[in-house]
């Protein structure tokens, strides 16, 4: 739609507002010079000649894995609270909603501070809500206070191994993920996933150049 069409049908409906609203009549010069200052600086420095072309909000959407949900569930367990504070933020994460994803985090928080699940999730989604490129020192305190709340657990050094990965840092996430295969049990149905994946983490930094060469 034409932008001139459009401006003249705003002047014409707040005229239309001034009217119904009974505004006083020695203000109307004001509101007319406002309105004019505002169409003069369209005229100026806006296209009004370009056709309207809406478009939606784009969001970038992360693609369904099936295997990181198994592996997750295996490693934190289902079907406790935070657990669904947890699949809220996933769900929100892989609509785009980021900022939504973290906020649903925080709210399992206010009620569990001390859930090292949630604070490990909340470095997570800090992380996406970033850009997935750099570990701020937000998402590192989340991290921090998910290992100091659950020490003893594998949930919060493999999570944080994967931001670490993320980011660059491997030989960083190698002792992350170290740590969380330490303190995973024997018999646990994740352990074997735990050590093929730091096998393959042990590839891929064996491919990267060494500094300095």
């Amino acid at each position: 739609m034409n932008g001139w069409f459009l401006l003249a049908l705003l002047l014409a409906a707040t005229f239309g507002l001034i009217v119904v609203a009974r505004v006083a009549k020695p203000l109307w010069g004001f509101v007319g010079a406002a309105l004019m200052l505002g169409a003069a600086g369209y005229a100026w420095q806006g296209r009004p000649e370009l056709r309207g072309d809406p478009r939606g909000a784009v969001r970038v959407t992360q693609p369904e894995d099936l295997a990181a949900d198994d592996l997750r569930d295996a490693i934190w367990g289902r079907f406790t609270y935070d657990y669904a504070y947890a699949i809220a933020a996933d769900g929100l994460a892989r609509a785009g909603a980021t900022q939504a994803a973290a906020n649903a985090v925080l709210g399992g928080l206010a009620r569990a501070p001390g859930s090292g699940r949630l604070w490990t999730r909340l470095g997570t989604a800090i992380l996406a809500h970033d850009g997935g490129q750099v570990l701020s020192p937000a998402a590192r305190v989340a991290f921090a206070r998910g290992i100091a709340t659950a020490p003893d657990h594998p949930g919060p050094y493999f999570y944080y191994g994967m931001a670490l990965i993320q980011t660059g840092d491997l030989p960083g996430a190698k002792r992350a993920w170290l740590a969380a295969l330490a303190r995973t049990p024997r018999q646990a149905s994740y352990r074997r996933d735990l050590a093929m994946r730091l096998v393959l983490l042990d590839r891929l930094m064996a491919m990267r150049p060494v500094a300095g060469k």
